[in-house]
């Protein structure tokens, strides 16, 4: 076992940085791998554990769960020095102020379980009778005999028989910039979903569901004039991929600022975000690699890790311990299928994580995932997606949250789509990483090189983050954001709906759990002139059924305000004020809430 172990993981962690249990657990006890029992209380009501290696981690209680906010422990009960935000136990020294990592995962009542369960098998029932006595309004395959189903029989049926009673709660077309405001084409359905007609009318609704965080998805203004500009003198494309005459000196100005940005030594960028991860992670495993993978994971990773052939081994959302029983276990056994007797160590380990998890609002426990990857030896693949420009003091993402070195991600991924109001990707980390990507990827060798106004648009919106265009707009526009977020779900844990997810994170689960309840709150908003999206089975579990609000730097308090008396209204009206958490009645002053102080 140690031989095992020291060949797949060398030596053991010099500096643990931990942060804070995200177990489902509201029971006190103690745990095995080394947490002791309760030992103290937070101001904040919320209780500590003492691990035995002097860190301090927090526990889910009432359905909440500590992870970060701007909330500060005291010295009274939790001391000693700090690192990246993270607090050392058993020293007497005075505690500085540091910030409490706060994500809420509060579980449904048993009754709304059952509730959901029966909804949902009455609908599939429904679908089933409507597939014998009615039969589809759409066009069929001909001269087909003899041949094997196309597509899934199951998926087919699900789409024509269930997800099509809802149709019209999705895919609606935009006339306009997606901003704080998106005007949607109007259209009726005369068959129940089968098909759809426009009126020729439009409503103009307040944007909660494109991914604008920091509000460069704009019409005019400085990006917008750079993005023109770069036409004239560019055109709307390089005509080529990167290797084949593709690259102009845009891109290579944008690689350049997006390694400055993010602090490491070099950067390449795509055409196209799913891309970045689909064309590139394949570039960098083969047969006989480990990969480890966080179960929220988005799709393009997922396909990304599988084309290669490696080993995949999934762990549960955000939990740390279970990611290095993994870790242990496969460093343990080796590849599989060997000689009897014969052990093969992994040519290597990849450990894929999100910053922000679109789909569930919550924040990757980077720390601990950076101790455990130095700890075996692995590699660290982290996608920003939806941190980057939206996270961070600086904007940086969740390193720049958590105040670590970018240095220790191995490879750094991030789109250009959802903080910058424009499109693609980008890989960054050591010049010999990228230097291997630019001959090697799949992406820089056969996809089209990113447009010019599209490369124009993000290295505007960079030069406003760093401060380069001589003003503070990039920093206000971060500081709102994080307002923005605080202040909107602060109101919303008032009204008794659950919600879950990070306290600073700007995607907003609202838990609604029943298909009929995310289908007419999503009609409901619309007619009060709101946008939202509504998620259900498949893409999310069936007992997780929500409306993703997705909140942004250009919504003004005034928007956030309607839109919220729109929300309580709605819960009121179809039952979804399903917390049974303690509600918090003091009022929350909009221009006190203080976000990113030192």
């Amino acid at each position: 076992m140690e031989t095992r172990m020291e060949e797949g993981a060398g030596d053991t962690v010099t500096e643990l940085l931990n942060g804070v249990d995200f177990e489902n657990n509201t029971h006190q006890k103690g745990i095995s791998n080394g947490y002791g029992p309760y030992s103290g209380t937070l101001t904040n009501g919320y209780t500590c554990i003492n691990k035995k290696n002097g860190y301090t981690r927090g526990r889910r209680q009432n359905g909440h769960v500590l992870a970060s906010s701007d909330e500060e422990c005291t010295s009274k009960t939790m001391k000693g020095p700090i690192k990246n935000g993270y607090v050392k136990a058993a020293s007497e020294e005075p505690l500085p102020k540091t910030r409490i990592i706060k994500e809420s995962f509060e579980p449904p009542t048993l009754l709304t379980a059952a509730l959901t369960h029966i909804s949902f098998y009455i609908l599939m029932f429904l679908g089933y009778l409507s597939q014998a006595l009615f039969p589809p309004k759409v066009a069929k395959e001909k001269n087909r005999d003899g041949y094997s189903p196309l597509f899934d029989k199951f998926s087919s049926f699900y789409s024509m028989y269930v997800y099509r009673r809802i149709r019209d709660c999705w895919n609606y077309p935009i006339c306009s910039v997606p901003g704080n405001e998106v005007v949607l084409k109007d259209r009726v359905t005369r068959d129940n979903g089968w098909t759809f007609e426009f009126t020729g009318s439009k409503t103009k609704c307040i944007n909660l569901a494109s991914y604008n965080y920091l509000g460069f998805a704009e019409k005019s203004g400085p990006c917008a004039e750079a993005a023109i500009d770069s036409i004239y003198k560019y055109g709307v494309t390089t005509g080529g991929t990167r290797q084949q005459y593709g690259t102009c000196d845009l891109h290579v100005e944008l690689e350049k600022l997006t390694a400055e940005f993010l602090g490491v030594e070099d950067a390449i960028t795509f055409g196209m975000g799913f891309a970045t991860n689909a064309l590139n992670i394949p570039t960098l495993l083969s047969p006989g690699c480990l990969v480890i993978s966080d179960e929220k994971n988005h799709a393009s990773l997922i396909l990304g890790i599988r084309l290669p052939g490696a080993t995949v081994k999934v762990f549960k959302h955000n939990d740390v311990q279970h990611l290095e029983e993994i870790l242990r276990e496969n460093i343990y056994k080796g590849q599989p299928n060997q000689p009897k007797g014969a052990y093969k160590p992994w040519k290597k380990i990849l450990i894929v994580v999100e910053g922000v998890y679109s789909m569930e609002g919550t924040i990757v426990r980077l720390p601990e995932i950076i101790a455990l990857k130095k700890k075996y030896k692995a590699y660290l693949y982290l996608d920003e997606a939806h941190s980057i420009g939206a996270m961070g003091k600086h904007g940086r993402g969740i390193v720049d949250y958590f105040g670590c070195d970018p240095k220790e991600i191995d490879i750094l991924m991030g789109t250009f789509t959802k903080s910058f109001g424009s499109a693609g990707g980008y890989i960054a980390g050591t010049k010999e990483l990228i230097s291997f990507l630019r001959k090697n990827s799949f992406a820089s060798k056969h996809a089209w090189a990113m447009a010019p106004p599209v490369a124009a648009q993000i290295i505007a919106v960079l030069k406003i983050l760093m401060g380069k265009d001589g003003t503070n707009e990039g920093q206000k526009r971060i500081e709102t954001l994080a307002r923005n977020t605080r202040y909107f779900r602060k109101k919303i844990e008032q009204m008794g709906i659950i919600i879950h997810g990070n306290d600073d994170s700007p995607v907003v689960p609202i838990l609604v759990y029943l298909y009929s309840k995310i289908a007419a709150m999503v009609r409901i908003l619309i007619q009060e002139k709101i946008a939202t999206v509504g998620v259900g089975y498949p893409a999310t579990p069936l007992m997780e059924g929500r409306i993703r609000i997705c909140l942004s730097a250009a919504h003004t308090k005034e928007q956030l305000d309607y839109a919220l008396q729109v929300i309580e209204k709605v819960a009121n009206e179809l039952g979804l004020k399903y917390s049974r958490k303690p509600i918090n009645s003091e009022p929350i002053e909009y221009d006190k809430i203080k976000v990113y102080e030192d």
